[in-house]
């Protein structure tokens, strides 16, 4: 019988609710907006934030990463929820391990950080609700975005109806979940949807305005660099434009702005967001994709932010006018309660200037922002940078010299099964789409037929295809592969095929890199070879279409079904007298290696190797195609921060790795590694190899070097790990050729400033010198100085 409730225990139970009531009031932020700014706790407040996906790292990595970006000068951190990882199959979740998404918030929450949520309308935000992770919850989350970009898809003509409809619903429904902050979309420009903030995405946001007063200028992505295809180089967007891009924004009543990204971590296993996407989403950004401070980005955009919060109070609330001084040249004065702050921009992208402003002259680099927190005395200038420059090697210590030795053993790939059109997992007399027929449960899609021959022919097999690569194999013998040429996922395979008599096999294996997810309707975009044809052309042009036989079908490799990758008991591993076989395709390698000492990142460089996907310790490191060379381009040849910044077909300038492989070095987190113990590293060598180059490194700091002038005070250092400046190795006035790293002779060679550097940093792990007069010495005029050091 259930006991009877008395006062006593009535009293109590109110007391605890009421108690439990109060906790949960503690610590939340009301959140609203006007036409300046957000509004957090009846403050506006500029939000300075950087893109970290939770994905694209490790758990062991978050906190590292959140802290570096708060000591950054941010104060939010956004990220997409990855509901492929997610749900990797229908009523299947993953909330564990990288994709552990409440986690990764409570981290940010736990560096007293905000935080932006960026979803789909198919993504369900009630997890974070159940987690108490909204603002008004007490948790980090202040802002919300639903749909991504959905502008650009509406700007098609044929779609702007229905796409009109789907938008307003998506804003409909997100407004009703009732999550207590507000709703945002990005680039909605022409459609912007009741009760939803619209916002600017681009490497430059500054000329953008919302069509809505009272809406608070946002600029959700602004482009640290691009990600990177297998087949381009990497586009390296210069510290000095975005930082030029980032105080126009606020000069031009911006009030929150999100670098895109400010870590970009690794696409680790076949999580590239789309074909042809390297492993690597280094994105150039503030936090490399090791975790490293990119020197001098994140310096000196840490330097901006410091200025820009000093100045929140009046650029949130002053009066503003903007006068301009010419073509180009832009003065803008905030005034608050008798006080005032001042930009002053310069946009010629071939000239400096010099302007007056309240009897003072300012000297304005090309292509630059001043600001002036007093309207007097410039605090900081987007193009004169005085934080180091960092350049990071990778190289080997002690520990892990062994892998210049590696014991190679090996595995064929058990391709026997599929050289027949026998236990498959099904038949249809049609060629099917690889990505439906395999649920994308694999990169690989088996199409297998037979015919019957009278006597011996020689033909040409012809195979049209939507994948991105293709192996065709006649009676179990590889008689032709391909891969399409990035960006036109059509090609036609032709290879020579002779046929026995009797009954003959053909079996094609259609492999994709990653999947495209962005633009109108482009889950409807074909991979593999859906419709063909597919066809054996003899000598007089004569054909046998093979498109509608009787096909057997079946996903992957039969080493991914049996998860080699895991190195389980029982396999049999080959080795006669360390010999492998090389450059022989669909070959699985396995060698052991010890942890390298310390804590600086890990890579594992497969210099060497061709095509295929490599593990560590089981976990799926992701695809590597260390052959692949990156095509030379005009802007691989000079860098100079003046002007537009643009990636893709259009980049100009800035860009590096012309003609050297697209991705060499492949993270290892340490979190994968085991201590102490053998940790085994797993390839899969698709087109055929040679791992007796591969060899596992650490990302360390190498040269830093530093320019200033005289009066500044400037400090080296070579990280938070323990290492220590080895050597001065530059002390030179004027413009020293080369760059960091390998600067040569062209400059005044200062004794005294080689002696203060030297006295003050070998040794040190950080140092800290005032450029003075007396560095200049005998012979050598004040000026730049630049130093270089060794860590």
């Amino acid at each position: 019988m259930a006991k009877a409730m008395g006062c006593m225990d009535t009293c109590l139970v109110v007391m605890l609710v009421v108690l439990a009531a109060v906790v949960a009031g503690v610590g939340c932020t009301t959140v609203s907006y006007d036409g300046r700014s957000l509004i957090l706790d009846g403050e506006r407040r500029i939000v300075i934030s950087g893109s970290i996906h939770y994905p694209r790292s490790t758990p062991e990595m978050w906190p590292d990463l959140i802290n570096k970006a708060k000591e950054g000068g941010l104060n939010a951190i956004e990220t997409y929820v990855f509901w492929n990882g997610h749900e990797p199959r229908p009523r299947e979740y993953n909330f564990e391990g990288n994709y552990d998404v409440v986690r990764f918030f409570k981290e940010i929450q736990n560096a007293g950080m905000y935080a932006i949520l960026r979803i789909g309308p198919y993504i369900c935000v009630k997890k974070m609700k159940d987690a108490n992770m909204f603002a008004g919850q007490g948790g980090p989350i202040i802002l919300a975005q639903i749909e991504n970009e959905y502008g650009y898809t509406m700007l098609q003509p044929n779609n702007i109806q229905s796409a009109h409809e789907y938008i307003h619903w998506c804003a409909d429904m997100a407004n009703k979940q009732n999550v207590g902050v507000p709703w945002i979309m990005c680039q909605q420009d022409n459609d912007v949807p009741p009760n939803v903030v619209n916002t600017c995405n681009g490497f430059y946001c500054h000329e953008w305005f919302s069509n809505k007063t009272s809406i608070p200028k946002m600029w959700t992505e602004n482009w640290t660099g691009w990600y990177r295809d297998w087949d381009q180089p990497e586009f390296r967007r210069p510290t000095e434009d975005i930082a030029f891009a980032v105080a126009m924004f606020f000069q031009m009543r911006g009030s929150l702005q999100n670098y895109y990204m400010y870590h970009g971590g690794t696409n680790f296993g076949r999580t590239a967001g789309g074909p042809y996407i390297t492993t690597s989403y280094d994105y150039d950004a503030p936090l490399d994709e090791y975790g490293n401070l990119r020197q001098p980005k994140y310096g000196h955009l840490k330097e901006l932010h410091s200025v820009l919060k000093s100045m929140e109070k009046i650029l949130l609330h002053g009066e503003y006018i903007d006068t301009n001084y010419g073509d180009n040249v832009t003065v803008t004065k905030y005034t608050l309660d008798g006080t005032c702050a001042c930009f002053i921009n310069n946009r010629f992208d071939d000239r400096d200037v010099n302007v007056t402003l309240d009897g003072t002259t300012h000297f304005l680099p090309a292509w630059s922002v001043s600001i002036l927190p007093d309207c007097k005395t410039v605090a900081f200038n987007s193009a004169k940078m005085k934080t180091q420059t960092t350049v990071m090697v990778s190289k080997t210590n002690m520990v892990e010299q062994q892998t210049e030795h590696f014991k190679w053993s090996w595995m064929p790939e058990n391709l026997r099964p599929f050289m027949t059109d026998e236990k498959g997992n099904f038949r249809k007399n049609e060629l099917l789409e690889q990505i439906v027929t395999t649920t994308d449960q694999s990169d690989y899609l088996w199409y297998r037929t037979s015919l019957e021959h009278k006597g011996e022919g020689s033909y040409v097999l012809y195979v049209n295809t939507t994948g991105h690569e293709l192996y065709a194999f006649v009676n179990g013998k590889l008689v032709g592969q391909q891969y399409s040429p990035n960006g036109n996922f059509t090609f036609q395979l032709k290879s020579p095929a002779k046929l026995h008599d009797g009954k003959n096999y053909i079996s094609l294996l259609s492999g994709t890199m990653g999947l495209r997810n962005y633009g109108g309707s482009f889950e409807l975009l074909p991979a593999g070879i859906v419709g063909g044809p597919v066809k054996l052309i003899d000598s007089s042009g004569s054909a046998i279409d093979l498109s509608n036989s009787s096909w057997s079908y079946k996903a992957g490799l039969a080493g991914e079904y049996r998860q080699i990758y895991l190195d389980k008991p029982g396999y049999k591993w080959r080795s006669h007298n360390n010999t492998i076989p090389i450059n022989r395709p669909f070959t699985w390698y396995k060698t052991t290696f010890q942890a390298p000492a310390g804590e600086d990142p890990v890579v594992v460089d497969l210099h060497g190797l061709n095509k295929g996907v490599a593990w560590v310790n089981g976990n799926n490191l992701g695809r590597y195609w260390a052959s692949y060379v990156a095509a030379d381009m005009p802007g691989c040849h000079h860098c100079d921060y003046r002007g537009v910044f643009k990636a893709e077909v259009d980049a100009q300038k800035c860009l590096t790795g012309c003609g050297e492989p697209s991705q060499q070095l492949y993270h290892v987190p340490r979190s994968f590694l085991r201590k102490g113990e053998p940790n085994a590293l797993i390839l899969f060598e698709e087109a055929g190899g040679d791992p007796s180059e591969v060899a596992v490194r650490t990302v360390v700091e190498g040269s830093v070097c530093v320019s200033a002038e005289v009066g500044d005070t400037v400090t080296l250092s070579c990280g938070a790990r323990g290492r220590t400046v080895s050597s001065v190795d530059v002390a030179s006035f004027g413009v020293a050729r080369g760059r960091c790293g390998s600067y040569g002779d062209g400059g005044c060679e200062s004794k005294v400033a080689y002696d203060a550097f030297a006295a003050a940093c070998v040794g040190k792990e950080s140092c800290t010198v005032q450029v003075t007069d007396a560095f200049a010495g005998a012979g050598c005029v004040s000026g730049v100085l630049t130093v270089q050091a060794t860590c």
